[in-house]
Parts: C-alpha cells; sequence; structure tokens
C-alpha cells in the first residue's frame, strides 16, 4: 500500500455537503424517511457527489452522499433501530449498480466472482482498493450494530457505506463510541432517531497500481435527532436529547472521541473545513415543530 500526502497546508476540505436540487427531487418519500423532516444535510453542491438511495432487497435503506472523485462516502444517514448490538459477518461485501453505466439495476449487488470491475471502479471503490491496506480497514459510516432486522444489517455491507478507518481507530475509541450510541437510543428515545454519520478529509489518499484510489478520511463525525425521548432519563443522558453528536480523529493516536452538541460539532468542522456559514446537519437543527426552543 502506498499512501499520497499532498501539502501539509492545503486547506482542508470537507466532504460533506449536500446533493443539488434536481437530485434531491428525484429522492423518494421512502428514501426521505431517513431524513429528519426528509431533508438532506445543507452545505455546497459539488458535481462529484451523488445521493444514493441505497437499495436492498427491493426496499430503500438508507441514503448515501457518495464522492465519485475520492470513492468514498461523504455521509450516510440513516435511521436507528433498537438493536442488540450483534453483526451480521455472513454477508459478502456489495457494491452500487447505480453509479455504474452498463448496470439499470437500483439494488446493490454482491461484487462478482471475476475481475470486471472496469465498468465501474471508476465511479466507486471495490474490493482490491482495500487488499493491501495494512493500516487501514473497512469502516462503516451506517453500522450494521444500529440495525436490527437481518437485511437492515446485510444492506451496511456495501464499499459506498465504508471509508479507510485506521485499526486501531475503528476497533477502539470509535466502535465504543457506536455502542455508547446504541444503548443511548435503545433506553431513552421514543420515537425515531435520525443518524447522520461523515468525514473529512485532508487529501490523503490510498494508492493502487500508482492511482489515487480512496480518500483516507482525517475525521469521523456522527450526529443524531431524535425529538421524540424519555423526559424522565437520568439528565447526564436527557441532556444529550433531542440531538447530540461527537467526532474524533482518524489515527492510531490521539482518537479520543468527543462527544458535543450539534452546533459546536457544525463550529468545529466550519473551522477546519471549507463549509458555507450555511452548514447544518439537520432541518432547524432538530428543533421540534412549535417547540419553546423557537421563541425568542
Amino acid at each position: 500500500m502506498i499512501v499520497y500526502r499532498r501539502d501539509r497546508m492545503l486547506i482542508c476540505l470537507l466532504v460533506i455537503v449536500m446533493a443539488g436540487a434536481e437530485v434531491k427531487e428525484h429522492l423518494s418519500p421512502e428514501c426521505k424517511q431517513f431524513l429528519y423532516m426528509g431533508t438532506l444535510p445543507r452545505g455546497l453542491e459539488e458535481q462529484h457527489f451523488k445521493t444514493i438511495c441505497q437499495i436492498y432487497v427491493g426496499r430503500p435503506r438508507f441514503v448515501t452522499l457518495y464522492d465519485t472523485f475520492n470513492h468514498i462516502p461523504v455521509y450516510s444517514a440513516y435511521t436507528f433501530k433498537r438493536s442488540d448490538g450483534y453483526k451480521k459477518v455472513d454477508v459478502p461485501w456489495m457494491y452500487e449498480p447505480q453509479l455504474s453505466t452498463v448496470s439499470e439495476s437500483r439494488e446493490m449487488q454482491p461484487f462478482p466472482s471475476e475481475n470486471v470491475h472496469s465498468s465501474f471502479e471508476d465511479a466507486q471503490a471495490v474490493l482490491d482498493d482495500y487488499s493491501n491496506t495494512v493500516i487501514y480497514e473497512r469502516g462503516q459510516l451506517n453500522p450494521d450494530e444500529h440495525q436490527a432486522h437481518p437485511d437492515d444489517k446485510a444492506s451496511t455491507y456495501t464499499l459506498t457505506n465504508v471509508v479507510p478507518q485506521v485499526r486501531e481507530f475503528n476497533i477502539g475509541p470509535w466502535k465504543t463510541h457506536e455502542h455508547i450510541i446504541r444503548r443511548r437510543l435503545n433506553n431513552y428515545c421514543r420515537g425515531t432517531a435520525y443518524v447522520v454519520t461523515g468525514v473529512t478529509t485532508s487529501g490523503h489518499t490510498i494508492r493502487r497500481h500508482n492511482i489515487n484510489r480512496l480518500g483516507i478520511p482525517t475525521y469521523l463525525w456522527s450526529a443524531y435527532c431524535c425529538i421524540d425521548f424519555d423526559h424522565n432519563a437520568p439528565y447526564s443522558e436527557r441532556s444529550k436529547f433531542p440531538a447530540f453528536a461527537a467526532h474524533g480523529l482518524n489515527d492510531r493516536e490521539d482518537n479520543k472521541v468527543q462527544e458535543m452538541t450539534v452546533p459546536q460539532l457544525e463550529d468545529f468542522l466550519k473551522r477546519v473545513t471549507y463549509v458555507g456559514s450555511s452548514f447544518q446537519i439537520f432541518y432547524d437543527n432538530c428543533v421540534p415543530p412549535n417547540s419553546a426552543l423557537h421563541l425568542p
């Protein structure tokens, strides 16, 4: 594996932007169900980003904004399902035919047994991109442990939901954070919990055959929104509703995951990345309609 590093003085770019209006309008109601108020995160437009309604076994499962240049997801947006946390490990890794120029299928498909990736590897990651990555492993943005039904769990095993994560970070602080969120939402979210998990990048890439293939995330971040929660929960948990967030450095060291409010996460991303002042993860900051929080 060869990792390419650009000048550290380059401005860090956040690949977290919303799809263009045309793509957004084509999200069906079945796909918009994974977004709070049916609304994508608000940010900048970018021609390399494609909004995917991830479909498995005939049903939409979650939404991903995908970077077809860096071959990684910008973010995945999903609804949390109460879960026991078990992983579904007998699922083959899949690719996204919607990004292929030769396929008309809208359902994610297992990778073919033969090396016929040329029809779609220009637009997305393939298994070979991760085959010799000693430091990095496939890290899901929508983790299967945040889903309950076997088909929902299986749908998370697509490379359009995966980014290169440093192993020590993936199985350590980030995995611990996923467990914490699962327990918190299991115990105290009474309604639907909307989750958006994404990355920032700074130009580092994984190369294959001397070609840049995968953007390497600098930070992973995540935020959830649950407006129907247990108001009798302990204050330490109740204070983290209706919305809360976190970020962590994708590195072997100094990779502690820090929890914070959603506005604090947005401010952090505005400081370390190139996004506009109107950047917003959840519609109206996950403030419930008719809430007293709207009053001056």
